[in-house]
């Protein structure tokens, strides 16, 4: 169901205690921890994206080693399975 999304952020209590105990003199208004919320939100979803790229560049240097190993000048689709096997 697209109306219902997993909450996969802390909660509001437990970000307005994490920022107290690091800048106890902060002052926080209201909703800015909604805020900062979202920029944690935003900083987990792009680190997921930067694991994908990582990992892709590593499937890609495996599957292009695994081609030159048997002599090929194009990675075929086996190269890629093969390496995905050793990742």
């Amino acid at each position: 169901d697209s109306g219902r999304r997993m909450k996969s952020t802390a909660p509001r209590s437990t970000l307005r205690k994490i920022i107290k105990k690091h800048k106890p003199q902060l002052r926080l208004a209201v909703n800015a921890d909604l805020l900062l919320e979202q920029i944690f939100f935003f900083f987990s979803i792009l680190k997921v994206h930067l694991n994908f790229l990582l990992f892709l560049h590593r499937l890609a240097e495996e599957a292009r080693t695994n081609a030159f190993e048997n002599k090929s000048k194009i990675i075929k689709p086996e190269h890629t399975i093969s390496a995905a096997k050793v990742l």
